[in-house]
């Protein structure tokens, strides 16, 4: 078994079949030790300086013991035990590294083949040993293992494997100039000029390659920024050879005819695989899966991946279409299909198509050519490249094209193909049939703009990236990209703008982060700005990138352009021949102009769109498919937030003021009808508000919820959408709405008042009712603001509101809400424990439930009446009546009032002495409010248990129950709660007197 070990990036080590994972930063930092000394002997004090630095501690000896024992497990294998890899020598340790395991002297042996090449002026071995030098490369070498990286020894070594890639890259760049490859060599060396401002190297190339694009007023601009820079920064002038490119560019001298050093005219597999991008991060599990669909799992060696090393920019093609890369030949001398010894086995069963999707600035098309170049070695027959320029704006390249060039490119030629795009596309699937090919095509508009490009089965493979998930591509296996998770996010903009620039300014990181909100493309635009300006604060480029305030325009760089990529997805689906495309692009201008930042579901697009539920759901599935909206749950759809603000920018543009507003309005309706449904599902409320009246439309799609517990949590996963549609309908005029939507949180504050939402909701309504002059409204407003207080104890507030609420209904004539209102006033005497008035109040409401037959209203009532019963010490009445309450809402499914009255059960049986049934009741209870996630409710229970533990003696108990409460309490800020938690600490082991929890969580 071959071990590796990677120092080139993050510390790997690879068994050839999986990572294995190094823990624990000691071991890591001295596994690093021994590889920059591999094969020669490390003294042990040296081992302890590099672990310790200079405070190495007196137990330093047996630490390392054991810092050694581990790091022999883990180097283990079948043909290397712990001792023969890692051997005791004088005056230390030695551990054993052999030819081709670690991948900085690969990398090295790679540099030092280009270097002689380079000397021979065989470019296209200069472009072989490259191309195979570079992917070794993952990220800055030791990248994880600060402080020990910035020690001496270590820093020179990054040091010197730093400046022999850069070296290496630009070798490289002067082959592409030689062999006359001027346009492509433009824009990655634009990257590298603009990451190494003071760098002459990649300045002067830049310069002759724009000169001899035809882009001379460029190529003086490069001249004369580098100059500045070198004056500013240094005080000396560019050097010899920048002045001669610059004479060149001055004489306009014409570029020299391209050559290549002859070869050997044996036909050799075509390699067309674009250059990799320079900095590439994350992507560890994509990674390994493409590799292992495409059969290249089995490879192992130095450029085997290892999780959070590569960084990565999807151009996704500027608009002309021009690819990152360029074909030519390959590493081969000749057609065979001959591996290494060494190398990756072939497959056993034909390679089924891979199909990287995901949204424009993924980085789709960085990781499959990232992947393509580490997999080359498995198709020994060659890879072919094309950007199928399924977006681009002048047209995408049709398979009949492709399929004339990919035939050339294996060396099948015919005096004259046919006409017909099926039979070429024979004529490939022959060619491939005994060959292992790759093919690499970028950019595929749907599955019919690539079926007649792919391989037959047999051993030739795939790999295809699309902004669209291609479902319909038959036997394709997806792999879809999301945006890059923030350690990711955050190991990019290092690598890019430097590790100590990003850590000094953590909150302008998290901001810059969460402006390109994960995308690699707006990441590297931003890390490149970062690092051709390298004086500037993060916190003004943080700022130049708030949202709607020039942001989309900041996020531009040369071909760069995270406007530009969108808008080729937008566009044509636009422009589209197909209806519903066009639909989809209109919903994709109104989800950004009007409800951007929240999600959708079928129901709710039905109404924005005013189509049916059936319809906005094959809309959404259009903009899913496209990735022009995020899907992250089943039938819920969300606008990424750049590609929102993009969907702003077009409604804005493309669709009138009138339509916005009509839209709008539609969606508010669906979500005051909706919220309606789930308050009424968590309430059983006796007496509704009146239903909105709509205007003419598709009739509205609500959801359907079963009982309490579902519709609160559907409330609670919509709160922040329904505080948007409160705030809209204000700022529309519509206090008709606005009411409705902040009454209708009644549901959700009954196991969620403590966080204050329902508060901020009802004083925000009131104030749009007032201002409207909205009577009916303030009404509703003013009894739900006095269960509000209720709920928290603010019994003046509540008993204030509820007189109020009582003369607004009283003039309506509204006998029902009377009674409601009533019952509200007799929970509050209750909760401040004035009992004949709790049983006046109780037994007025009863009576007017009675005078309107409501009988469901006169049963719930009952519960005023045992909470009165009870503080009159009528234990065994109010014990009687709170049982019936229960069985009542046992039988009904009404869990969050049913948690209540059991609380409140218990509380009476335990007056009674009836302690096993007063504990069965609390069980249920707390049961209840653990499984609906209700803090405020568990928190009562808890309180009800303690003192039922304390009643009965039950000292330890008591002392752990108020121990939870108090720590709940504590969590989540219930003052009531935390001093009740304090004063039944402190008085054990005395008993305390019962009180009982308030009755607000079941307020009609």
């Amino acid at each position: 078994m071959v071990v590796t070990f990677g120092l080139l990036g993050s510390l790997v080590v690879h068994d050839g079949t999986e990572l294995r994972p190094v823990t624990g930063p000691k071991v890591r930092v001295l596994l690093a030790a021994l590889l920059l000394q591999a094969n020669r002997p490390v003294s042990r004090d040296a081992l302890k300086a590099a672990l310790w630095g200079a405070s190495v501690p007196a137990s330093a000896d047996a630490a390392l013991a054991n810092h050694l024992t581990r790091l022999r497990r883990i180097l283990a294998t079948p043909d290397h035990g712990p001792e023969e890899r890692l051997r005791t020598v004088a005056p230390g340790y030695q551990l054993l590294v052999h030819d081709g395991e670690l991948d900085a002297d690969v990398f090295e042996a790679r540099v030092r083949a280009v270097r002689h090449a380079h000397r021979q002026e065989d470019w296209e071995e200069v472009r072989r040993e490259t191309a195979l030098a570079m992917p070794l490369w993952r990220g800055t070498p030791l990248a994880d293992l600060a402080p020990f990286a910035d020690t001496e020894g270590p820093a020179l070594r990054v040091h010197q494997l730093t400046e022999a890639r850069l070296q290496t890259l630009e070798w490289s760049f002067d082959a592409e100039l030689h062999l006359g490859r001027h346009h492509e060599a433009v824009a990655p060396l634009g990257t590298l000029a603009a990451e190494h401002p003071l760098r002459e190297g990649f300045h002067r190339r830049l310069m002759l390659a724009l000169h001899r694009s035809g882009r001379q007023a460029e190529a003086f601009s490069v001249y004369r920024r580098l100059r500045r820079s070198l004056v500013d920064e240094l005080g000396t002038e560019p050097g010899a050879a920048v002045q001669q490119a610059h004479q060149e560019v001055l004489a306009g001298e014409a570029a020299p005819r391209p050559r290549a050093h002859p070869r050997p005219s044996a036909a050799r597999p075509p390699f067309q695989l674009p250059r990799e991008g320079d900095a590439f991060t994350g992507r560890a599990a994509e990674i390994a899966t493409v590799r292992a669909l495409l059969g290249g799992a089995a490879g192992h060696g130095p450029g085997a991946e290892a999780p959070g090393t590569v960084s990565e920019v999807d151009t996704d093609r500027s608009a002309d279409g021009t690819a990152p890369g360029a074909e030519g030949t390959g590493p081969r001398g000749t057609g065979g299909r001959t591996t290494d010894a060494d190398g990756p086995a072939e497959p056993s069963a034909p390679i089924r198509p891979v199909v990287i999707s995901g949204m424009g600035g993924v980085g789709k098309t960085a990781l499959a050519v990232h992947v393509a170049h580490r997999v080359r070695e498995a198709f020994p027959d060659g890879a072919l490249y094309a950007d199928l320029r399924g977006y681009c704006v002048n047209g995408a390249r049709t398979a009949h094209e492709l399929l004339a060039r990919f035939l050339s490119d294996l060396g099948v030629h015919h005096d004259t193909l046919p006409e017909d795009t099926d039979d070429r596309a024979l004529l490939l699937r022959a060619a491939l049939a005994e060959r292992r090919v790759l093919l690499v095509l970028d950019n595929a508009r749907n599955a019919a703009h690539v079926a007649p490009l792919l391989p037959a089965g047999g051993r030739s493979a795939a790999l295809i990236t699309s902004r669209q998930l291609l479902a319909d591509l038959p036997g394709a296996v997806k792999v879809p990209l999301a945006p890059l998770p923030e350690p990711e996010q955050h190991a990019l903009l290092a690598a890019l703008a430097g590790a100590d620039r990003v850590r000094d300014e953590p909150e302008a990181l998290a901001d810059i982060m969460a402006a390109c909100g994960g995308l690699p493309l707006a990441l590297h635009i931003v890390g490149g700005r970062l690092a051709s300006r390298p004086t500037w604060p993060l916190a003004l480029l943080a700022k130049r990138l708030t949202p709607h305030q020039g942001r989309l325009e900041t996020l531009a760089m040369g071909t760069f352009d995270v406007q530009r990529t969108f808008a080729m997805s937008y566009v044509a689906m636009r422009d589209s021949d197909e209806p519903l495309e066009r639909e989809a692009a209109r919903a994709f201008r109104l989800l950004g102009r009007v409800w951007s930042g929240h999600q959708v579901t079928p129901q709710s697009t039905a109404a924005l769109l005013d189509v049916t539920e059936t319809r906005a759901a094959a809309v959404l599935d259009v903009l899913a498919d496209a990735h022009l909206v995020l899907n992250p749950e089943p039938d819920r759809y969300v606008l990424h937030d750049l590609l929102g603000e993009y969907a702003w920018q077009r409604g804005e543009e493309e669709d009138t003021e009138a339509g916005r507003t009509a839209a709008a309005l539609r969606l508010l309706s669906w979500y005051v009808t909706a919220l309606a449904a789930a308050s009424l599902a968590a309430t059983r409320e006796t007496q509704s508000p009146p239903a909105l009246e709509r205007e003419t439309g598709e009739p509205l799609s609500i959801p359907e919820f079963t009982d309490d517990d579902e519709a609160i949590r559907w409330t609670t996963g919509e709160l922040p959408a329904i505080r948007e549609a409160l705030t809209r309908a204000g700022e529309l005029g519509r206090s008709d709405m606005a009411w409705r939507l902040a009454v209708g949180l009644f549901g959700y504050a009954g196991t969620h008042w403590w966080t204050a939402e329902w508060d901020a909701c009802l004083g925000q309504a009131m104030d749009i009712a007032r201002a409207h002059d909205d009577t009916l409204g303030q009404a509703w407003l003013h009894r739900r603001t006095a269960v509000a207080h209720g709920m928290a104890f603010r019994n003046e507030a509540c008993l204030e509101h509820l007189r109020i609420a009582l003369d607004l209904f009283t003039a309506r004539g509204d006998v029902l809400a009377r009674a409601s209102i009533l019952g509200n006033m007799s929970a509050l005497y209750s909760q401040i424990e004035d009992a004949e008035q709790a049983l006046v109040y109780a037994e007025l409401s009863r009576d007017l439930y009675r005078e309107a037959g409501n009988t469901r209203g006169e049963a719930l009532v009952l519960s005023r009446i045992a909470d009165a019963r009870q503080l009159l010490g009528d234990f065994e009445q109010a014990a009687a009546d709170r049982l019936r309450v229960v069985e009542l809402l046992r039988a009904d499914g009404h869990w969050v009032f049913l948690a209540t009255s059991l609380t409140k059960y218990g509380d009476i049986l335990r007056d009674l002495g009836r302690r096993d049934e007063s504990f069965a009741a609390l069980g249920e209870a707390l049961g209840i409010r653990h499984r609906m996630e209700d803090v405020g409710g568990t928190a009562d229970c808890l309180v009800s248990t303690a003192r039922a533990h304390h009643h009965f003696g039950e000292w330890d108990a008591a002392r752990a129950t108020w121990e939870s409460c108090l720590d709940l309490a504590r969590d989540h800020n219930l003052a009531m709660r935390i001093d009740e938690s304090l004063e039944g600490l402190a008085a054990l082991p005395d008993p305390a007197p019962p009180r009982s929890g308030g009755p607000w969580p079941g307020a009609a």
